[in-house]
């Protein structure tokens, strides 16, 4: 009965290491860029659709960025967002972002304050610059960017299930809500 007991109890300890791993290969697997990015396309303003939450963005609903090209070759990016409401007050922030991998331009690095720094890897990319997704190579932040305020539900759905593939958790996302019109 003992012998059963520990067999049980190592039979159920394997299962749990197993999953466990499965789970954590699958986060702990590279994080992949698109194989290349027009910095010149990629420009203008994208609408954030969802993204997951962090600290730097608490309260801030219709969320939008601006970027453009500096004459220094770097890239300006404005965020801008309202606080609580799509009516709120709207508050923003200028950084920069340059490449730090010139054979794809989809690995950035992101400066709002001197001297940090964070990651800004473009993991998926519709082929006429549609929609963008953004991630860290951590998996700790991401952001589903479009060209408009709204993106339809195929596209969507189609974006979550790659972000699965990617090691990423879509439960963890919020849905950016947007002004209508």
């Amino acid at each position: 009965m003992r012998q059963i007991i520990l067999s049980l109890t190592l039979a159920g300890l394997l299962c749990v290491f197993a999953c466990s791993t499965t789970k954590e290969n699958a986060m702990t697997k590279p994080l992949e860029v698109v194989p290349s990015v027009n910095i010149a396309k990629y420009m203008g303003t994208w609408y954030e659709i969802a993204r997951y939450p962090n600290r730097f963005q608490e309260g801030c609903v219709a969320t939008q960025v601006e970027y453009s090209l500096r004459s220094d070759g770097k890239v300006k990016v404005l965020n801008m967002c309202h606080e609580e409401t799509v009516d709120g007050k709207e508050k923003s922030i200028e950084g920069k972002a340059w490449s730090v991998d010139e054979q794809t331009n989809a690995k950035l690095k992101v400066q709002f304050f001197w001297p940090f720094r964070g990651d800004y890897w473009i993991i998926q990319l519709d082929k006429d610059y549609k929609y963008a997704v953004v991630g860290h190579p951590k998996r700790t932040y991401l952001w589903i960017l479009s060209r408009t305020p709204t993106l339809d539900e195929a596209t969507y759905s189609a974006i979550v299930q790659k972000l699965l593939e990617q090691g990423y958790d879509p439960a963890k996302m919020i849905v950016t809500p947007q002004k209508k019109g």
